[in-house]
């Protein structure tokens, strides 16, 4: 019987852990496959409950997080635990999902190892070094060595061959969340907070470190301003623990009775917000990959996405964290039917649910394994 080829999942942050869970489980069905999760723990708490809610539980966990560290602080340490444990490890194949540090340095570390390195999401580009920063240059430094490219979208796809990327190592599969979203969505989760007949909704995330100050607390300011002039308009707010963040949080909502303030929502309720809200405000990349999934119109604050496959189909819009765009915005989805309907009306570009299949079939294809599910052509979204 051939040995069993040992696939290293690493996942350092929460957003990562729910993207990865799927192609964790679907490699755990394979008989040719040998799957091991190491966790840098980036995100402490957020991570560990957010594999929780899929029943993943990690086999090395490098525990990096500190408080206040800085992106050199965790970098540095991310290199030398992370090649002890790929040595210890001796994996065959190793694949990590996105752009954060954790993936920049999972995919340094392989090419210094001389490790086979496949990369989830890949090909999300802004053009612009500095915005999101350092993601923006993390997913450069990514594809630059990785063997295997799984790109989400037809576009992220182009993208990575435009940049000299041999083709053939290029696969595109979807979204790894529209997989996530659609098994707990399944389980018809319960909204986390109790809300008045006749309420309306609006889910807020807000946590880019490019939007630290001013620009958070004019996001805040219009946020403000729509809950005290409409006695229906109810807004949760799931709140990360950085200070930054927090901090501003809680000083510019004091006072307000429909502002709903959380810890950050395990995956599972965090879908049951999505699909309860009626208008999504966020600076998050992964919330405008799953709402429109959902049919739920989303606000971006940002002025740039790498994502911008959802823009151009009309149900993500940009709206940076200009006080008055946003307030603009905001009340014409409240107040207008029609202006609603035409960004809600659903429809994914980032997937069909089985990106994670496709990914895993692309594996069993490098080491001319047979896969034990039928085989699967590129995903491409027809609007």
């Amino acid at each position: 019987m051939q040995k069993r080829k040992r696939i290293v999942c690493v996942v350092g942050t929460r957003p990562e852990a729910i993207k990865m869970a799927p192609v964790i489980k679907a490699l755990k069905s394979q008989p040719w496959a040998e799957c091991r999760v190491v966790i840098t723990a980036q995100h402490r708490e957020l991570l560990d409950r957010a594999f929780a809610s899929f029943g993943i539980e990690p086999d090395a966990d490098l525990d990096l997080m500190r408080p206040n560290q800085s992106l050199s602080e965790i970098t540095g340490r991310a290199f030398i635990k992370l090649e002890q444990a790929l040595k210890e490890e001796a994996p065959d194949f190793v694949l990590a999902q996105g752009d954060t540090t954790t993936v920049m340095v999972t995919a340094m570390t392989c090419f210094y190892l001389q490790i086979p390195f496949g990369h989830v999401e890949a090909g999300l580009r802004t053009g612009d070094m500095s915005n999101p920063f350092p993601e923006e240059a993390n997913r450069l430094f990514a594809s630059k060595v990785a063997s295997l490219h799984f790109a989400p979208t037809l576009r992220s796809g182009n993208a990575l061959k435009s940049e000299g990327i041999d083709p053939a190592s290029v696969f595109v599969t979807g979204n790894t969340v529209i997989d996530a979203l659609m098994e707990t969505r399944a389980r018809n989760p319960e909204l986390p907070i109790d809300l008045p007949e006749g309420a309306r909704l609006i889910l807020m995330t807000a946590h880019r470190r490019e939007n630290f100050g001013e620009p958070l607390a004019g996001a805040f300011r219009a946020v403000r301003r729509i809950i005290e002039e409409r006695p229906d308009v109810h807004v949760l707010y799931p709140v990360h623990p950085n200070p930054n963040v927090r901090d501003l949080a809680y000083s510019s909502f004091v006072g307000l009775d429909r502002m709903y303030f959380s810890e950050p929502l395990d995956y599972v309720p965090f879908v049951a917000a999505m699909d309860a809200a009626e208008i999504i405000l966020t600076d998050s990349g992964g919330v405008q990959e799953e709402a429109p999934a959902l049919g739920k119109p989303v606000l971006v604050m940002r002025q740039e996405t790498e994502r911008p496959e959802a823009a151009d189909l009309g149900v993500v819009r940009l709206v940076g964290t200009d006080p008055d765009r946003i307030h603009t915005e905001l009340s014409r989805l409240l107040d207008d039917k029609a202006a609603y309907a035409e960004m809600a009306r659903g429809g994914s570009p980032y997937g069909d649910g089985k990106a994670s299949v496709r990914i895993v079939q692309a594996i069993a294809s490098r080491f001319d394994l047979k896969f034990q599910e039928p085989a699967l052509r590129e995903f491409a979204y027809e609007a």
